[in-house]
């Protein structure tokens, strides 16, 4: 064996050695999930967070944005208000937490002070996983998410990076949100979930976040909502089936990687969410996976 190979090899033998790290079956999870604005992770996670609090585990959501531009209408202080009093009651519904920065909307860089934001709120959670958007999102705010979530896969473990907040002595597992997105790389599901048992409230808790959804968001217009009350309901059952659709999509989308987990079951599937593996973070086996989802095949 080569010495500079040999070097490597015990290196990261060390590494693991120090992490330390087994999930345990019999200990609470704890799961961090960031998004962009005040609905992001609630759309990519929300199933898993349902799923996992469920079963007693500790999910937090944090919008790294206020989502004070997400509006056609209203923007400033009272839209961030609205947007966070969304998340708060989606919250309620899913089991998980929930924590808005006040960074503006579409105003988000990946500078030093951001990093050191986001490693700290991933130390402060002790997080088994940790959640994102991929880098090449079409939109800046969720890029730079990712780029940031991404710097800290490594800082969150070094002692004497933002050492007022004590380092893991574990490097958590990092996953990616699916998109449809295809350069320079398109986004692979390594985790599929079947979300079939929580899917109902799932699309509770995101069709009563009228402000981007009922109410169409940025891109949203006056001529989205009906004027003849009798339209109404008409309107709401189209927000919900858009979600609907989406899940849908992504069960049938992912369906080979569904079957990788839940064998002859995975045909009757019916909504699902997906999950990369980052490769920054560590790099858990199949064995771990189930450990780290523990409601898949329970």
């Amino acid at each position: 064996m080569k010495t500079g190979m040999r070097i490597i090899m015990t290196f990261t033998a060390l590494l693991i050695l120090a992490q330390g790290y087994a999930p345990a079956a019999d200990r609470q999870l704890r799961i961090i999930c960031f998004g962009a604005h005040p609905d992001d992770a609630e759309i990519e996670a929300g199933g898993v967070a349902a799923l996992w609090s469920g079963l007693g585990h500790a999910v937090k959501f944090v919008s790294v944005t206020n989502g004070d531009i997400g509006h056609w209408r209203e923007a400033g202080g009272p839209l961030a208000l609205r947007r966070k009093a969304e998340v708060e009651a989606v919250a309620e519904i899913l089991g998980n937490t929930v924590e808005v920065l006040d960074i503006h909307d579409g105003e988000l860089e990946p500078t030093l002070e951001n990093r050191r934001i986001i490693t700290r709120l991933i130390r402060e959670w002790k997080a088994d996983i940790v959640m994102t958007h991929r880098p090449n999102d079409y939109h800046p705010d969720h890029r730079y998410t990712g780029v940031l979530v991404q710097d800290a896969a490594f800082m969150v473990s070094v002692p004497f990076f933002c050492p007022d907040t004590p380092a893991l002595p574990w490097n958590p597992v990092f996953l990616y949100y699916p998109d449809h997105f295809q350069k320079p790389e398109p986004f692979h599901a390594d985790i599929a979930v079947s979300i079939d048992a929580v899917i109902k409230k799932k699309i509770d808790a995101l069709a009563g976040m009228d402000s981007q959804f009922y109410e169409g968001g940025a891109l949203g217009s006056a001529d989205l909502i009906p004027s003849d009350p009798q339209l109404v309901q008409a309107r709401r059952e189209k927000v919900r089936l858009r979600f609907e659709n989406q899940f849908k999509d992504y069960a049938d989308r992912f369906r080979d990687v569904l079957s990788g987990f839940y064998g002859k079951e995975a045909d009757g599937i019916r909504y699902a969410e997906a999950f990369e593996i980052c490769e920054y973070g560590r790099r858990p086996d199949k064995a771990e996976i189930l450990k780290l989802f523990p409601f898949i095949n329970p």
